[in-house]
């Protein structure tokens, strides 16, 4: 853990060993607030997938639309709406994707 009066970029190489390179890239090119979002219905409609399983596989990427209450209060079910950026949809299923099979 960096020192309470670490500066900016003393902070970020800490953050970049700690989670590796990789999870830093992950996040960029930032999603553009123009750009189409897919809705879990569309794309479990264009891959054919269960619903269910399009939440599963979008709830903790990164740059996926989050609304709504994450967590119900008492005796009250979850509700959240997911949106999913086209370019989060493209590298999650380039990641995905068996080449060579």
């Amino acid at each position: 853990m960096p020192r309470a009066g670490a500066n900016l970029e003393q902070k970020q190489r800490w953050m970049r060993e700690q989670h590796g390179e990789r999870s830093v890239q992950s996040l960029s090119p930032i999603v553009s607030v123009t750009e189409r979002h897919y809705t879990v219905a569309e794309i479990a409609s264009m891959w054919n997938l269960a619903p269910d399983t399009v939440r599963r596989i979008f709830e903790r990427e990164p740059g996926v639309l989050m609304l709504g209450e994450t967590n119900g209060g008492k005796g009250k079910r979850r509700y959240t709406t997911i949106r999913i950026p086209e370019s989060v949809a493209q590298r999650v299923y380039r990641r995905r994707l068996v080449v060579g099979a």
